[in-house]
């Protein structure tokens, strides 16, 4: 349990180190500002029109008495909104960080320079790890919507669809956050999306106690905003943990994750 709490401590220093340089602060606004205004265009869109997509999927009730009809269709509008906002929280980060992959890949430079050490660079142009992003976000929308299916299907069983379900899609909201987010400063040491998943799967609770309580601050509107420089720099942090085990710790070599190497593809 001591990795869930070490986990929200990179959350807070992450968040201290964007306060702490507020020029690195403001130039991480930039791309979650664009994300934003796009994200809320569609959200709202989905609002006035989650019940028209629910009438039109569900013609098998019209002729339903009352109130079974509504029952049925308010509850699946409320799911589909709601599934379209658990996918928004998810697929946000991703998208903000493709639009700003200069922006992030410049402040995770900034804070292995202030944190000393070798500073890693990828060494591929632009639009070399623009592709990389995109492709590596891709195939983690497609777990994240196998998930998602899951467990939209899974919220219709009694009881468990009202405890369990809300608190399994939040852990994997907060695994895949910090699963982008890491990937700015994994991809310039080198690491493929296979290498970056083992790595976070060895600690799972540091990741969840990472990228749970950040998951739910971007439930609220224009906390994602504001909350992306610093979520962006406690990445860092926590990948300069997953990768540079304590001193003195032993490593076990079979457990250890494939040799990290620059993805070619």
């Amino acid at each position: 349990m001591r990795d869930l709490g070490a986990g929200f401590g990179y959350l807070i220093k992450g968040q201290r180190w964007a306060v702490r340089h507020g020029r690195w602060f403001g130039f991480g606004l930039l791309p979650g500002l664009i994300t934003l205004v796009l994200y809320a265009g569609a959200l709202v869109g989905l609002g006035y029109g989650a019940d028209d997509l629910v009438d039109w999927a569900t013609p098998f009730a019209d002729d339903w008495s009352s109130p079974w009809l509504g029952l049925l269709r308010n509850t699946l509008t409320v799911l589909v909104f709601g599934l379209g906002l658990f996918l928004a929280v998810i697929t946000f980060t991703a998208v903000t960080l493709l639009v700003g992959q200069p922006f992030y890949e410049s402040l995770s430079e900034q804070v292995d320079r202030t944190e000393g050490g070798d500073v890693p660079e990828s060494g591929l142009p632009l639009w070399r790890e623009l592709w990389i992003s995109a492709r590596d976000s891709l195939r983690i929308l497609v777990r994240v919507g196998l998930y998602s299916v899951l467990l939209f299907a899974l919220g219709f069983v009694p009881v468990i669809g009202q405890t369990v379900v809300p608190v399994l899609g939040f852990c994997v909201t907060g695994y895949f956050l910090a699963e982008e987010l890491t990937a700015v400063a994994l991809q310039r040491r080198g690491m493929v999306l296979r290498d970056r998943l083992a790595l976070l799967r060895g600690r799972r609770l540091l990741t969840l106690g990472f990228g749970v309580p950040l998951g739910l601050a971007f439930l609220v509107p224009f906390v994602a905003v504001f909350l992306m420089p610093g979520a962006v720099a406690g990445a860092t942090l926590l990948a300069r943990d997953l990768v540079a085990p304590a001193e003195g710790e032993d490593e076990d070599e079979d457990d250890a994750p494939a040799p990290y190497t620059l993805d070619k593809d």
